[in-house]
């Protein structure tokens, strides 16, 4: 089946340098086709790598002091020449003092879509404390719902917050604006943060906590490590199965794969106080076998018990499925491939995107340095070239003053 090109393609963002939620809200529009040129300080600025920024996918780079007025002329230059969207990741103020802020941008280019992403609420009492996922989180009220009933709340390292929250729904606020901007042929300003954005995913498990499902406290409902049968188990070679065995069906096929049969479980297991003893049976069935031969008793089958698996298994083990491909599949205009795929393999754009894939496939990020692959995109956005509309100094980029008026 013929292909078209990548959804976003055509779309020119520009993608100020910043933590990990703003970097990847630009990955996700790069993997979708759309030209993400990465805003840096320039090199003499540059203590650490820029913010050690893996998620560089199909970007480029321009270093460009916004302190300096010629600098921040070419930022203004740039976006007003029909840029599509513009991605700031810093806090509130601080590009409205360069002269970069929305009132300015989008009066000289309408059509912007204007993205900012912060921690905390913009009108909220944390809006001038510094954070990261963990605050943001605890701040929202997922936290709380997150760890064992005898543990402290435990964050789900930081893909809740920073990423889920954060630029994923930055992601989708943009695609918003974007349709939007297909109706009335005007940007506008979209602003995410990360405390709504993780309230906002919460939603399903915070209606429960009113609910028989989830009124029992942390780590005591169904879904959330209190139940025995949708919880983690150790085997005997130390690596982990998951259960998920929630409906009857499920439920028979795991206890009877466990040979737990037979015990009555099968009406019990509805009874918050079996379930200690349920547990135990689960723990002790489980460290008699090692994963591999769990995975054998229970492949093929509905008992919703599958390993635990690591991305170093998923890397080096073909059998897995740990090929990396895009997050969704477009049957007609497929995004960008992740994975590399060699002329002998089954190369369906649709299921593994479009195009060549990047180094690492994935699982190694490449660095992007401040300047790479600007002067390229400079070029074919705006037909501007070195020593004409810009120049060069220290690395770093700037409006050319003896340029003629642009």
């Amino acid at each position: 089946m013929a292909t078209g090109p990548p959804p976003l393609r055509g779309i020119k963002v520009v993608e100020f340098a910043g933590l990990a939620p703003g970097p990847f809200a630009g990955l996700l529009l790069a993997d979708a086709g759309a030209t993400v040129l990465r805003i840096d300080r320039p090199p003499a600025d540059v203590v650490s790598p820029p913010a050690q920024d893996m998620l560089t996918r199909h970007k480029a780079s321009v270093a460009v002091d916004i302190k300096s007025p010629r600098g921040a002329a070419l930022i203004r230059e740039l976006v007003a020449r029909d840029v599509d969207v513009l991605i700031d990741p810093f806090r509130p103020g601080v590009l409205e003092k360069a002269g970069l802020g929305p009132d300015v941008l989008l009066e000289r280019n309408p059509r912007l879509i204007y993205g900012r992403l912060t921690g905390f609420r913009r009108d909220g009492r944390y809006r001038d404390m510094a954070g990261h996922d963990i605050n943001y989180l605890a701040v929202s009220g997922a936290l709380g719902l997150l760890g064992r009933e005898a543990d402290t709340p435990h964050p789900p390292a930081n893909l809740l917050a920073d990423f889920a929250g954060g630029g994923a729904t930055l992601f989708q606020a943009i695609l918003l604006a974007l349709l939007s901007r297909q109706t009335t042929g005007r940007g506008q300003v979209v602003e995410a943060n990360m405390v709504d954005g993780a309230s906002y995913l919460a939603t399903f498990p915070r209606l429960l906590l009113k609910t028989p499902l989830g009124s029992r406290g942390r780590g005591r409902n169904l879904l959330d490590g209190g139940c025995p049968y949708y919880d983690t188990y150790a085997t005997k070679d130390g690596k982990y199965m998951s259960v998920g065995a929630l409906e009857p069906p499920f439920f028979d096929a795991l206890v009877n794969g466990l040979g737990l049969g037979g015990r009555g479980w099968e009406h019990r297991r509805y009874d918050p106080d079996e379930w200690p003893e349920l547990r135990r049976a689960f723990v002790d069935a489980f460290r008699r076998k090692t994963r591999t031969e769990w995975e054998l008793v229970f492949d093929g089958t509905d008992a919703c018990c599958l390993p635990v698996l690591d991305y170093h298994e998923l890397e080096t083990d073909p059998a897995r499925e740990g090929d990396q491909r895009p997050a969704v599949t477009l049957r007609k205009t497929p995004c960008l491939a992740i994975k590399r795929l060699g002329h002998d393999a089954p190369g369906d754009p649709a299921t593994y995107g479009q195009g060549p894939g990047v180094e690492g496939d994935g699982y190694t990020g490449a660095a992007l340095a401040p300047g790479d692959g600007a002067e390229a995109v400079l070029a074919s956005w705006l037909g501007w070239t070195r020593g004409r509309e810009y120049v060069v100094s220290g690395g770093a980029f700037a409006l050319n003053k003896a340029a003629p008026r642009l």
